[in-house]
Protein backbone atom coordinates (compact mmCIF):
# COMPACT_ATOMS: atom_id res chain seq x y z
CA UNK A 1 0.00 0.00 0.00
CA UNK A 2 3.01 2.58 0.57
CA UNK A 3 4.02 2.10 -3.03
CA UNK A 4 3.38 4.41 -5.81
CA UNK A 5 4.05 3.15 -9.59
CA UNK A 6 6.44 5.78 -10.73
CA UNK A 7 7.34 4.60 -14.27
CA UNK A 8 8.23 1.53 -16.26
CA UNK A 9 12.32 0.06 -15.90
CA UNK A 10 13.90 -0.88 -19.91
CA UNK A 11 12.43 -4.24 -19.06
CA UNK A 12 8.70 -2.63 -18.64
CA UNK A 13 8.78 -3.90 -15.15
CA UNK A 14 7.32 -1.41 -12.69
CA UNK A 15 9.13 0.76 -10.62
CA UNK A 16 8.17 2.50 -7.73
CA UNK A 17 8.62 4.81 -5.21
CA UNK A 18 7.76 4.90 -1.30
CA UNK A 19 4.67 7.02 -0.69
CA UNK A 20 5.86 8.21 2.81
CA UNK A 21 8.18 10.30 0.83
CA UNK A 22 5.63 11.87 -1.20
CA UNK A 23 2.30 12.36 1.37
CA UNK A 24 4.61 13.88 4.47
CA UNK A 25 5.00 11.11 6.51
CA UNK A 26 8.27 10.84 6.04
CA UNK A 27 8.73 13.77 3.53
CA UNK A 28 6.94 15.21 0.72
CA UNK A 29 7.41 16.79 -2.97
CA UNK A 30 8.16 16.64 -6.07
CA UNK A 31 10.79 18.72 -8.20
CA UNK A 32 10.71 18.11 -11.63
CA UNK A 33 13.89 19.71 -14.61
CA UNK A 34 14.41 19.76 -18.22
CA UNK A 35 14.26 21.29 -21.46
CA UNK A 36 11.24 23.16 -22.50
CA UNK A 37 9.39 20.96 -25.08
CA UNK A 38 11.64 17.88 -24.79
CA UNK A 39 11.74 16.58 -21.30
CA UNK A 40 7.89 16.22 -20.63
CA UNK A 41 8.14 17.42 -17.78
CA UNK A 42 4.72 18.99 -17.01
CA UNK A 43 3.08 15.26 -18.85
CA UNK A 44 5.03 13.47 -15.93
CA UNK A 45 3.45 15.38 -13.10
CA UNK A 46 0.55 14.69 -14.28
CA UNK A 47 1.25 11.19 -14.68
CA UNK A 48 1.99 10.90 -11.09
CA UNK A 49 -1.15 12.61 -10.22
CA UNK A 50 -2.90 10.04 -12.13
CA UNK A 51 -0.89 7.58 -10.39
CA UNK A 52 -1.58 8.91 -7.10
CA UNK A 53 -5.53 8.76 -7.65
CA UNK A 54 -5.49 5.66 -9.43
CA UNK A 55 -2.91 3.06 -7.97
CA UNK A 56 -4.90 2.64 -4.78
CA UNK A 57 -1.72 3.89 -2.96
CA UNK A 58 -3.55 6.43 -0.90
CA UNK A 59 -6.18 4.20 -0.06
CA UNK A 60 -8.84 5.21 1.23
CA UNK A 61 -7.86 9.31 1.62
CA UNK A 62 -7.78 9.01 -2.42
CA UNK A 63 -11.96 10.21 -2.15
CA UNK A 64 -11.13 13.30 -0.53
CA UNK A 65 -7.64 14.00 -1.72
CA UNK A 66 -7.52 17.09 -4.00
CA UNK A 67 -4.99 18.87 -6.42
CA UNK A 68 -4.67 22.14 -8.17
CA UNK A 69 -2.75 22.52 -11.85
CA UNK A 70 -1.92 25.96 -13.16
CA UNK A 71 -2.06 25.95 -16.83
CA UNK A 72 0.54 27.79 -18.57
CA UNK A 73 0.58 26.64 -22.07
CA UNK A 74 -2.03 27.58 -24.09
CA UNK A 75 -5.48 25.01 -23.76
CA UNK A 76 -3.40 21.70 -23.39
CA UNK A 77 -5.10 21.25 -19.96
CA UNK A 78 -8.17 22.06 -20.62
CA UNK A 79 -9.07 18.40 -21.96
CA UNK A 80 -7.60 15.91 -19.21
CA UNK A 81 -11.40 14.53 -19.27
CA UNK A 82 -10.88 13.74 -22.54
CA UNK A 83 -9.40 10.57 -23.95
CA UNK A 84 -6.56 10.48 -25.73
CA UNK A 85 -6.92 9.86 -29.57
CA UNK A 86 -3.14 8.63 -30.07
CA UNK A 87 -3.48 6.51 -27.45
CA UNK A 88 -3.28 3.00 -29.22
CA UNK A 89 -3.86 -0.69 -28.15
CA UNK A 90 -0.05 -0.79 -27.78
CA UNK A 91 0.36 2.52 -25.86
CA UNK A 92 -2.35 1.53 -23.57
CA UNK A 93 -1.01 -1.94 -22.92
CA UNK A 94 1.76 -0.12 -20.77
CA UNK A 95 -0.66 0.80 -17.84
CA UNK A 96 -1.11 -2.59 -17.14
CA UNK A 97 2.31 -3.95 -15.26
CA UNK A 98 1.39 -0.66 -13.32
CA UNK A 99 -1.65 -1.45 -12.34
CA UNK A 100 -3.35 1.52 -13.58
CA UNK A 101 -6.40 1.83 -15.85
CA UNK A 102 -5.46 3.99 -19.50
CA UNK A 103 -8.20 5.89 -19.20
CA UNK A 104 -8.80 10.11 -18.89
CA UNK A 105 -8.46 11.63 -15.40
CA UNK A 106 -12.13 11.54 -13.52
CA UNK A 107 -13.88 14.52 -11.90
CA UNK A 108 -12.29 17.28 -13.11
CA UNK A 109 -13.23 21.31 -12.93
CA UNK A 110 -12.09 23.87 -15.44
CA UNK A 111 -11.23 27.58 -14.32
CA UNK A 112 -10.00 30.27 -16.75
CA UNK A 113 -10.23 34.00 -16.72
CA UNK A 114 -13.09 36.16 -18.10
CA UNK A 115 -12.55 37.48 -21.36
CA UNK A 116 -11.69 41.18 -21.70
CA UNK A 117 -13.55 43.75 -22.44
CA UNK A 118 -16.77 41.98 -22.24
CA UNK A 119 -19.63 42.85 -19.22
CA UNK A 120 -20.05 39.39 -18.92
CA UNK A 121 -17.93 37.09 -17.15
CA UNK A 122 -18.01 34.54 -20.32
CA UNK A 123 -14.12 31.91 -19.74
CA UNK A 124 -11.78 32.83 -22.30
CA UNK A 125 -11.19 29.96 -23.95
CA UNK A 126 -11.51 29.04 -27.67
CA UNK A 127 -11.12 25.41 -28.15
CA UNK A 128 -13.69 24.06 -25.17
CA UNK A 129 -17.08 25.55 -25.06
CA UNK A 130 -18.81 23.54 -21.97
CA UNK A 131 -17.56 22.80 -18.66
CA UNK A 132 -15.59 26.06 -18.02
CA UNK A 133 -16.32 28.18 -15.32
CA UNK A 134 -14.40 32.18 -15.36
CA UNK A 135 -12.89 32.84 -12.13
CA UNK A 136 -12.19 36.03 -10.68
CA UNK A 137 -12.21 38.39 -7.44
CA UNK A 138 -15.05 40.94 -6.37
CA UNK A 139 -13.53 44.43 -5.58
CA UNK A 140 -14.70 43.78 -2.11
CA UNK A 141 -12.25 40.54 -1.81
CA UNK A 142 -9.46 42.25 -3.04
CA UNK A 143 -9.61 44.79 -0.61
CA UNK A 144 -10.32 42.78 2.47
CA UNK A 145 -7.78 40.28 1.83
CA UNK A 146 -4.82 42.83 0.55
CA UNK A 147 -4.83 41.20 -2.66
CA UNK A 148 -3.16 44.85 -4.11
CA UNK A 149 0.13 43.17 -2.50
CA UNK A 150 0.32 40.25 -5.62
CA UNK A 151 0.89 43.21 -8.14
CA UNK A 152 3.91 43.91 -6.46
CA UNK A 153 5.25 41.10 -6.98
CA UNK A 154 8.21 40.70 -9.53
CA UNK A 155 11.59 41.70 -10.13
CA UNK A 156 11.10 45.47 -10.70
CA UNK A 157 8.75 45.79 -7.40
CA UNK A 158 11.52 44.06 -5.13
CA UNK A 159 13.74 47.03 -6.20
CA UNK A 160 11.19 49.79 -5.91
CA UNK A 161 11.22 51.91 -2.95
CA UNK A 162 7.54 52.11 -2.04
CA UNK A 163 6.59 48.74 -0.31
CA UNK A 164 5.60 51.28 2.83
CA UNK A 165 2.92 53.03 0.35
CA UNK A 166 1.86 49.78 -0.34
CA UNK A 167 1.11 48.32 3.24
CA UNK A 168 -0.58 51.87 3.96
CA UNK A 169 -3.04 51.44 1.18
CA UNK A 170 -4.00 47.90 1.85
CA UNK A 171 -4.20 49.40 5.81
CA UNK A 172 -6.73 51.89 4.20
CA UNK A 173 -8.62 49.22 2.00
CA UNK A 174 -8.75 46.75 4.51
CA UNK A 175 -12.17 49.38 6.10
CA UNK A 176 -14.32 48.23 2.73
CA UNK A 177 -17.73 47.25 2.95
CA UNK A 178 -20.06 45.11 0.90
CA UNK A 179 -22.17 46.31 -1.88
CA UNK A 180 -24.59 44.73 -4.32
CA UNK A 181 -22.62 41.87 -6.52
CA UNK A 182 -19.40 42.35 -4.70
CA UNK A 183 -18.99 45.82 -4.62
CA UNK A 184 -16.83 47.41 -2.28
CA UNK A 185 -18.15 50.85 -0.34
CA UNK A 186 -15.33 53.13 0.62
CA UNK A 187 -15.16 56.48 2.29
CA UNK A 188 -14.51 59.66 0.74
CA UNK A 189 -14.82 62.81 2.24
CA UNK A 190 -16.79 61.13 4.81
CA UNK A 191 -19.28 60.27 2.31
CA UNK A 192 -19.98 56.59 1.10
CA UNK A 193 -18.64 55.79 -2.27
CA UNK A 194 -19.44 52.65 -3.91
CA UNK A 195 -16.89 51.25 -6.28
CA UNK A 196 -17.44 48.47 -8.78
CA UNK A 197 -14.59 48.06 -11.17
CA UNK A 198 -11.17 47.56 -10.71
CA UNK A 199 -10.82 51.26 -12.66
CA UNK A 200 -12.83 53.06 -10.14
CA UNK A 201 -10.69 51.45 -6.80
CA UNK A 202 -7.11 52.66 -8.02
CA UNK A 203 -9.05 56.55 -9.34
CA UNK A 204 -9.96 56.21 -5.69
CA UNK A 205 -6.64 54.85 -4.28
CA UNK A 206 -4.74 58.00 -6.65
CA UNK A 207 -7.06 60.66 -5.33
CA UNK A 208 -6.83 59.72 -1.36
CA UNK A 209 -2.76 59.20 -2.31
CA UNK A 210 -2.94 62.91 -3.28
CA UNK A 211 -5.32 64.45 -1.26
CA UNK A 212 -4.38 62.37 2.04
CA UNK A 213 -0.72 61.15 1.72
CA UNK A 214 0.09 61.52 5.22
CA UNK A 215 -2.76 58.67 5.99
CA UNK A 216 -2.58 56.45 2.50
CA UNK A 217 0.81 57.05 2.00
CA UNK A 218 2.50 57.38 5.41
CA UNK A 219 4.52 59.87 7.00
CA UNK A 220 7.33 61.47 5.48
CA UNK A 221 6.87 59.75 2.14
CA UNK A 222 8.03 61.56 -0.93
CA UNK A 223 6.20 62.94 -3.84
CA UNK A 224 8.24 60.57 -6.18
CA UNK A 225 7.80 57.33 -4.47
CA UNK A 226 4.02 58.12 -4.27
CA UNK A 227 4.31 58.93 -7.90
CA UNK A 228 6.05 55.42 -8.78
CA UNK A 229 3.39 53.60 -6.81
CA UNK A 230 0.39 55.08 -8.24
CA UNK A 231 2.27 54.68 -11.86
CA UNK A 232 2.65 51.20 -11.46
CA UNK A 233 -1.15 50.82 -10.16
CA UNK A 234 -2.14 52.66 -13.07
CA UNK A 235 0.09 49.63 -15.51
CA UNK A 236 -2.07 46.69 -13.93
CA UNK A 237 -4.59 48.22 -15.17
CA UNK A 238 -5.09 46.71 -18.25
CA UNK A 239 -3.63 43.25 -17.43
CA UNK A 240 -5.85 42.49 -14.28
CA UNK A 241 -9.39 44.72 -14.81
CA UNK A 242 -11.09 42.10 -15.67
CA UNK A 243 -9.79 39.85 -12.78
CA UNK A 244 -11.18 42.26 -10.35
CA UNK A 245 -15.31 43.18 -10.70
CA UNK A 246 -18.21 44.63 -8.63
CA UNK A 247 -20.14 44.27 -11.71
CA UNK A 248 -21.52 40.57 -12.22
CA UNK A 249 -24.11 38.92 -10.84
CA UNK A 250 -23.79 35.85 -8.16
CA UNK A 251 -19.95 36.49 -7.54
CA UNK A 252 -19.76 33.64 -5.85
CA UNK A 253 -19.91 31.01 -8.52
CA UNK A 254 -17.00 32.70 -10.30
CA UNK A 255 -14.69 31.97 -6.91
CA UNK A 256 -12.27 29.48 -7.42
CA UNK A 257 -12.97 25.98 -5.44
CA UNK A 258 -10.80 22.62 -5.43
CA UNK A 259 -14.22 20.70 -4.70
CA UNK A 260 -13.34 18.63 -7.51
CA UNK A 261 -10.57 15.57 -6.90
CA UNK A 262 -8.53 17.94 -10.07
CA UNK A 263 -9.01 21.60 -10.55
CA UNK A 264 -7.38 23.22 -13.43
CA UNK A 265 -6.83 26.75 -13.11
CA UNK A 266 -6.03 28.60 -16.84
CA UNK A 267 -3.89 31.32 -16.70
CA UNK A 268 -1.90 31.14 -20.00
CA UNK A 269 -3.84 34.06 -21.62
CA UNK A 270 -2.88 36.59 -18.89
CA UNK A 271 -0.02 38.80 -18.82
CA UNK A 272 2.55 37.81 -16.19
CA UNK A 273 1.39 40.46 -13.93
CA UNK A 274 -1.81 38.47 -13.79
CA UNK A 275 -0.34 35.40 -13.86
CA UNK A 276 1.64 35.94 -10.62
CA UNK A 277 -1.30 37.71 -9.39
CA UNK A 278 -3.65 34.77 -9.99
CA UNK A 279 -0.75 32.06 -8.59
CA UNK A 280 -0.21 33.99 -5.32
CA UNK A 281 -4.24 34.66 -4.49
CA UNK A 282 -5.17 31.14 -5.10
CA UNK A 283 -1.84 29.92 -3.25
CA UNK A 284 -2.24 31.81 -0.35
CA UNK A 285 -6.04 31.19 0.12
CA UNK A 286 -4.96 27.35 0.10
CA UNK A 287 -2.54 27.39 2.82
CA UNK A 288 -4.49 29.63 4.63
CA UNK A 289 -7.31 27.03 4.64
CA UNK A 290 -4.79 24.41 5.05
CA UNK A 291 -3.70 26.48 8.26
CA UNK A 292 -7.16 26.92 9.57
CA UNK A 293 -7.67 22.98 9.03
CA UNK A 294 -5.27 22.01 11.77
CA UNK A 295 -4.22 18.85 10.35
CA UNK A 296 -2.28 17.09 7.64
CA UNK A 297 -5.14 15.33 5.70
CA UNK A 298 -7.05 15.70 3.12
CA UNK A 299 -4.04 16.11 1.34
CA UNK A 300 -3.82 18.73 -1.76
CA UNK A 301 -1.06 18.21 -4.48
CA UNK A 302 -0.25 21.79 -6.35
CA UNK A 303 1.47 21.48 -9.98
CA UNK A 304 3.19 24.36 -11.03
CA UNK A 305 5.26 25.36 -14.03
CA UNK A 306 7.89 27.66 -14.42
CA UNK A 307 9.07 27.59 -10.56
CA UNK A 308 11.80 29.64 -11.07
CA UNK A 309 9.44 32.58 -12.28
CA UNK A 310 7.76 32.39 -8.97
CA UNK A 311 10.50 31.28 -6.45
CA UNK A 312 13.20 32.74 -8.21
CA UNK A 313 17.16 32.29 -6.72
CA UNK A 314 17.51 35.77 -6.30
CA UNK A 315 15.62 38.02 -4.21
CA UNK A 316 12.43 38.11 -2.76
CA UNK A 317 8.18 38.00 -3.76
CA UNK A 318 5.00 37.71 -2.05
CA UNK A 319 4.39 34.39 -3.92
CA UNK A 320 8.14 33.57 -3.18
CA UNK A 321 7.39 33.80 0.36
CA UNK A 322 4.06 31.20 -0.31
CA UNK A 323 6.00 28.99 -1.87
CA UNK A 324 8.86 28.65 0.55
CA UNK A 325 5.71 28.47 3.05
CA UNK A 326 4.58 25.42 1.55
CA UNK A 327 7.98 23.68 1.05
CA UNK A 328 8.97 23.53 4.75
CA UNK A 329 6.21 23.73 6.37
CA UNK A 330 3.70 22.33 4.06
CA UNK A 331 4.52 18.71 4.86
CA UNK A 332 2.57 19.13 8.15
CA UNK A 333 0.02 20.29 6.43
CA UNK A 334 -1.12 18.05 4.07
CA UNK A 335 0.02 20.94 1.03
CA UNK A 336 2.34 18.75 -1.44
CA UNK A 337 4.76 21.00 -4.10
CA UNK A 338 5.13 19.56 -7.83
CA UNK A 339 7.25 22.04 -9.05
CA UNK A 340 8.81 22.25 -12.40
CA UNK A 341 11.25 24.18 -14.33
CA UNK A 342 13.47 24.65 -16.80
CA UNK A 343 16.22 24.94 -14.73
CA UNK A 344 16.46 24.17 -10.85
CA UNK A 345 19.84 26.35 -10.89
CA UNK A 346 17.42 29.20 -11.05
CA UNK A 347 15.00 28.44 -8.25
CA UNK A 348 15.26 28.99 -4.69
CA UNK A 349 17.72 26.35 -3.00
CA UNK A 350 15.04 26.01 0.02
CA UNK A 351 12.61 24.62 -2.33
CA UNK A 352 14.52 22.56 -4.52
CA UNK A 353 16.23 21.19 -1.31
CA UNK A 354 12.81 19.94 0.69
CA UNK A 355 11.77 17.83 -2.37
CA UNK A 356 12.07 14.32 -1.53
CA UNK A 357 11.42 13.44 -5.32
CA UNK A 358 14.24 14.68 -7.59
CA UNK A 359 13.74 14.06 -11.26
CA UNK A 360 15.31 15.51 -14.52
CA UNK A 361 14.02 14.73 -17.95
CA UNK A 362 16.25 15.96 -20.65
CA UNK A 363 18.51 18.87 -19.44
CA UNK A 364 20.53 21.20 -21.22
CA UNK A 365 24.53 20.11 -21.44
CA UNK A 366 25.77 23.37 -19.49
CA UNK A 367 22.67 22.92 -16.67
CA UNK A 368 23.80 19.38 -16.23
CA UNK A 369 26.96 20.84 -14.59
CA UNK A 370 25.21 22.67 -12.15
CA UNK A 371 25.84 22.05 -8.32
CA UNK A 372 22.03 21.11 -8.49
CA UNK A 373 22.36 17.97 -10.35
CA UNK A 374 24.87 16.64 -8.00
CA UNK A 375 22.59 13.66 -6.87
CA UNK A 376 23.25 12.25 -10.22
CA UNK A 377 26.54 10.15 -11.09
CA UNK A 378 28.29 11.37 -13.81
CA UNK A 379 27.26 9.03 -16.09
CA UNK A 380 23.77 9.44 -15.31
CA UNK A 381 24.08 13.53 -15.91
CA UNK A 382 25.66 13.02 -19.58
CA UNK A 383 22.95 10.65 -19.81
CA UNK A 384 20.05 13.05 -19.26
CA UNK A 385 21.64 15.61 -21.95
CA UNK A 386 20.53 12.62 -24.83
CA UNK A 387 16.97 11.67 -22.84
CA UNK A 388 14.14 11.33 -25.36
CA UNK A 389 10.75 12.33 -24.44
CA UNK A 390 8.79 10.23 -22.15
CA UNK A 391 12.19 9.11 -20.26
CA UNK A 392 12.78 10.86 -16.67
CA UNK A 393 15.55 10.31 -14.28
CA UNK A 394 13.87 9.73 -10.37
CA UNK A 395 15.92 9.91 -7.46
CA UNK A 396 14.19 8.72 -4.16
CA UNK A 397 15.71 8.78 -0.60
CA UNK A 398 15.57 5.69 0.10
CA UNK A 399 17.48 4.32 -3.21
CA UNK A 400 21.19 5.75 -3.21
CA UNK A 401 21.14 5.23 -7.38
CA UNK A 402 18.85 7.23 -9.32
CA UNK A 403 17.04 5.47 -11.40
CA UNK A 404 15.95 5.80 -15.26
CA UNK A 405 12.32 4.70 -16.08
CA UNK A 406 9.75 5.30 -19.27
CA UNK A 407 6.32 6.24 -18.40
CA UNK A 408 2.83 5.24 -20.49
CA UNK A 409 2.00 7.74 -23.47
CA UNK A 410 -0.79 9.67 -21.54
CA UNK A 411 -4.64 8.52 -21.79
CA UNK A 412 -5.52 11.45 -21.69
CA UNK A 413 -6.03 14.56 -23.93
CA UNK A 414 -3.14 16.81 -23.62
CA UNK A 415 -3.54 19.25 -26.39
CA UNK A 416 -7.19 20.17 -27.91
CA UNK A 417 -6.18 18.16 -30.99
CA UNK A 418 -6.16 15.06 -29.22
CA UNK A 419 -9.50 15.02 -27.48
CA UNK A 420 -11.96 12.65 -28.91
CA UNK A 421 -15.44 14.44 -28.66
CA UNK A 422 -17.76 13.13 -26.37
CA UNK A 423 -20.93 11.29 -27.87
CA UNK A 424 -24.45 12.20 -27.57
CA UNK A 425 -27.26 9.77 -28.36
CA UNK A 426 -24.62 7.76 -30.47
CA UNK A 427 -23.09 10.33 -32.26
CA UNK A 428 -20.53 13.10 -31.84
CA UNK A 429 -21.38 16.52 -30.36
CA UNK A 430 -21.86 19.50 -32.60
CA UNK A 431 -21.22 22.38 -30.77
CA UNK A 432 -22.37 24.66 -33.36
CA UNK A 433 -25.47 22.54 -34.10
CA UNK A 434 -28.67 24.40 -34.21
CA UNK A 435 -26.99 27.99 -34.75
CA UNK A 436 -28.02 30.32 -37.62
Amino acid sequence: EERLPVGLSRNDEPVYANLEFLDGRRGAHVNISGVSGVATKSTYALFLLFSLFESGALGSDAINTRSLVFNVKGEDLLFLDRANKKLTDERAERYRPLGLPARPFGDVSFWAPPRRGVESAAPDVSNRSDEVTSYFWTVHEFCKQDLLLFLFADAEDERAQYPLVLHNVMAQLRKARPYGNGAAMLDLHGADINIDTYERLIDHIATQLEEDPHTWAGPAIGQGTINAFVRRLYGSLPHVRHLIRGDVPNPDKHRISLDARLSVVDIHNLHERGQRFVVGAVLRKAFEDKERSGGGKPLLFVVLDELNKYAPREGSSPIKEILLDIAERGRSLGIILIGAQQTASEVERRVVANSSLRIVGRLDSAEATREEYRFLPDTVRQRATILKPGTMVVSQPELPVPVVIEFPFPAWATRPEEAVQPVVAGRTADPFEGLV
